[in-house]
């Protein structure tokens, strides 16, 4: 018989904790070796603890799961890390990936499923598994233009007809100094090193009209 799975668990939620505990320690390859309910206590817990797989929340009360996941994959690139988490949003689901993680579920999912994942990412602890992933990569490759505000975006049409930041200012019932702040933005937004670069930008970008 196969060496039984060490796992550590951290979850605030103490119901949730429990019963995924009793449930792998029901099976005949998964223990679970520690438990936690914080970042705080996880930290400590991946300091001290030989295990095999990391189940970590995402929402903690101190912090972020993925932080844990993070350091637990600094600290080792052959343990397994399954996120839980109640979010289904691409950006949750890209932290997990970028933090290092080797599954990602949703808390709706089934013992079975998580179960899987834990023998999965133990197995295969550099392989990413998470439903929805092929589409929120797409989306974030489609999605690489920076978010201007609006104001940012009145402000950006106005240096692309050339104004100056008096102009700008009088035109948009705005202080001087609201106008700069609002151009460093669009500098560090754009990349631009001054009003040219930052217009140039954007046009790439299709954020503004060519100027006529």
């Amino acid at each position: 018989m196969n060496e039984s799975i060490s796992v550590v668990l951290v979850d605030d939620h103490t119901m949730v904790r429990e019963g995924l505990c009793r449930m792998l320690d029901g099976e005949d390859d998964t223990t679970v070796v520690a438990q936690g309910a914080t970042v705080a206590e996880g930290t400590a817990l991946l300091a001290t603890t030989e295990y095999d797989v990391l189940v970590v929340d995402v929402t903690l009360p101190d912090g972020t799961g993925l932080e844990l996941a993070a350091s637990a994959r600094a600290r080792s690139e052959t343990v397994g890390i399954v996120v839980l988490t109640m979010h289904g949003d691409d950006d949750t689901l890209l932290k997990a990936l970028d933090a290092g993680a080797s599954a990602f579920l949703h808390k709706t999912a089934g013992f079975d499923e998580i179960l899987e994942a834990v023998r999965r990412s133990h197995a295969h602890p550099d392989v990413f598994s998470a439903a929805g992933l092929a589409g929120a990569l797409r989306r974030r490759a489609h999605d690489d233009k920076p978010h201007l505000t609006p104001r940012e975006l009145e402000v950006l049409a106005q240096l692309g007809e050339g104004r100056s930041v008096a102009q700008v200012a009088h035109l948009l019932h705005m202080s001087e100094s609201t106008v700069k702040t609002h151009v460093g933005r669009l500098y560090d937004k754009l990349g631009a090193g001054n009003r040219t670069q930052a217009v140039m930008a954007a046009v790439r970008l299709g954020l503004v009209s060519v100027p006529e």
